[in-house]
């Protein structure tokens, strides 16, 4: 388990991390998520104590990870998949690794299998490509076997093939029981892999809750009717609670109302509908909602034909 508890750290007048608390339990994969400069890395790095916090303390397995007499059983990280020895092989890398906690060569095969680079042990890691460098980067936070696993965007640079491998590693991590700590900005990626959120804004824990509750209470989330009595089924619907937009005609977004409730007010009126779906919000949808005053820049951006109808509707 990693538990961390009123963490802050200050550069100065400025606050990176303001006094953030979160539990990651084993057994299931959560997310980190924030936007850039949010707090996420200085949050990982004071884990592993690679910055000194100005307050609070971090806790692996009930202690600090410096304190750990076998840190790499204890934590696997993935910080920086290419902070390794150019010159030297993946296999060479992991070997030199593996003697400072006791792990030999057995060991350092079966991960290089595991993680794809069984072909190329013997290459220089300075010549692997970004993908290749996070396997790499991987491999070294397993080698250990490690109880708690962090990762820090370990798709970054993977193929289809490779996004789906990690994906799948991660869940398998997790059903073993080890505690799984992923940070990714690839949102729809995350919202296959992980079944926790734990969001930071600001340097501030913003959400600490299931991936489908953070989903769930999104504002984006609606019932979409197509219906030829488009006009007709809104005029029964309008309420105070109901918010109804229109994208095309005969179609109609609704909010504050559940389909069901939608379907019983056409069929006690006889109107026909060709469509009645609720439309739950992606978690890039909900991520980008509840962050929206918490990144630290905006870029100027269009505003799109269907926006613009949606406004006027």
């Amino acid at each position: 388990m990693l538990e961390v508890h009123g963490l802050t750290k200050r550069y100065g007048d400025t606050v990176a991390v303001d006094h953030i608390s979160f539990t990651v339990q084993p057994g299931v994969v959560t997310g980190f998520l924030g936007p850039n400069g949010a707090g996420k890395s200085t949050t990982m790095r004071m884990i592993l104590g690679l910055d000194r916090p100005t307050s609070g303390e971090a806790l692996v397995g009930g202690r600090s990870y410096a304190a750990s007499p076998a840190p790499l059983a204890e934590l696997g990280a993935l910080l920086e998949a290419k902070a390794v020895d150019k010159g030297r092989s993946a296999r060479n890398h992991l070997l030199a690794l593996g003697a400072t906690v006791g792990v030999g060569a057995e060991r350092v095969d079966e991960l290089l299998e595991v993680v794809g680079l069984a072909d190329v042990a013997r290459k220089p890691a300075g010549a692997f490509s970004l993908g290749m460098g996070q396997r790499l980067g991987i491999a070294s936070a397993l080698l250990a076997d490690p109880q708690v696993v962090m990762l820090d965007e370990p798709v970054n640079g993977l193929d289809p093939d490779g996004i789906l491998w990690i994906r799948g590693l991660l869940k398998e991590l997790a059903a073993e029981g080890r505690t799984v700590f992923l940070s990714s900005h690839l949102m729809s990626e995350m919202e296959q892999t992980a079944e926790h959120l734990i969001v930071i804004g600001r340097g501030r824990i913003i959400a600490d809750t299931s991936m489908a509750g953070f989903i769930a209470a999104s504002s984006s989330n609606h019932v979409r009717v197509v219906s030829p009595h488009a006009t007709s089924l809104r005029n029964l619907l309008v309420d105070d609670g109901v918010s109804i937009t229109s994208v095309e005609p005969g179609v109609l977004d609704i909010e504050g109302v559940p389909a069901a409730r939608v379907g019983d007010v056409a069929a006690e009126h006889g109107l026909t509908l060709h469509e009645l779906t609720t439309v739950e919000a992606s978690l890039e949808q909900a991520f980008m909602e509840l962050t929206r005053d918490s990144v630290e820049f905006h870029g100027a951006t269009a505003t799109t034909t269907s926006e613009t109808d949606r406004k006027a509707a």
